[in-house]
């Protein structure tokens, strides 16, 4: 895949290579896929209401499609990536829109995968606010993220874990630092505090993580 200068998803290049790209570059991606999927199930009643922020093509909606059409649940994914959208595959209601400014409904669940890194602080932090305010009592929010590596050893190690995740993938080096420079104002890790501190880590792997977030 042609790695562009700036990075977006609205290139119809990456849009067509997206699922094999991003298996190369997160070799964990179907693992967590399917935890996210996994934990989705215990937060999903019958007749209930989901939101997928940031679907992309549409993977976690076709890892849940038994589930959601046995408990008559409603999947609503959000994509602002019109050439995403066009391999979209999944069921349920796709909105091409802006997530940070969508008109969100009561829901039971929502997840956010590999998405909060694209936007500002300042837009991340108003969508989880706006999004916990939404969730219905014991529903949930289930994010997937890139977070800032600690400045120690440990953090070093991290970034390295991440690095040699895409090189055991057989991805071109070359390629690699062509990814990592074109994401340059564009992607920014979070930081721990962005998060309520009632987010439960379920996933760790290099400078990647994902969490729960319960509405009680």
């Amino acid at each position: 895949m042609e790695i562009p200068t700036n990075w977006t998803f609205k290139n119809k290049g990456v849009a067509k290579e997206f699922d094999s790209h991003v298996r190369e570059s997160l070799p964990w991606y179907d693992l967590v896929s399917g935890a996210v999927a996994h934990t989705v199930r215990h937060y999903l009643p019958d007749n209930g209401v989901m939101y997928d922020i940031g679907a992309s093509t549409g993977n976690i909606g076709k890892l849940l499609d038994e589930s959601l059409t046995a408990r008559k649940a409603q999947l609503i994914s959000i994509e602002n990536a019109s050439e995403m959208a066009e391999h979209f595959e999944a069921q349920g209601t796709l909105e091409i829109a802006d997530c940070t400014t969508y008109n969100y409904q009561p829901f039971d669940v929502a997840t956010i995968f590999l998405l909060l890194m694209f936007l500002t602080m300042e837009q991340r932090q108003s969508l989880i606010d706006n999004l916990m305010n939404k969730c219905r009592k014991g529903g949930a929010i289930i994010i997937v993220d890139k977070i800032e590596a600690k400045a120690n050893y440990i953090g070093t190690i991290n970034r390295r874990l991440t690095l040699a995740g895409k090189v055991a993938t057989g991805v071109n080096p070359e390629q690699i630092i062509a990814k990592e420079l074109s994401l340059a104002g564009i992607q920014r890790p979070l930081q721990d505090n962005e998060l309520p501190d009632s987010a439960e880590q379920f996933f760790r792997f290099g400078e990647f993580a994902g969490w729960i977030i319960e509405k009680h």
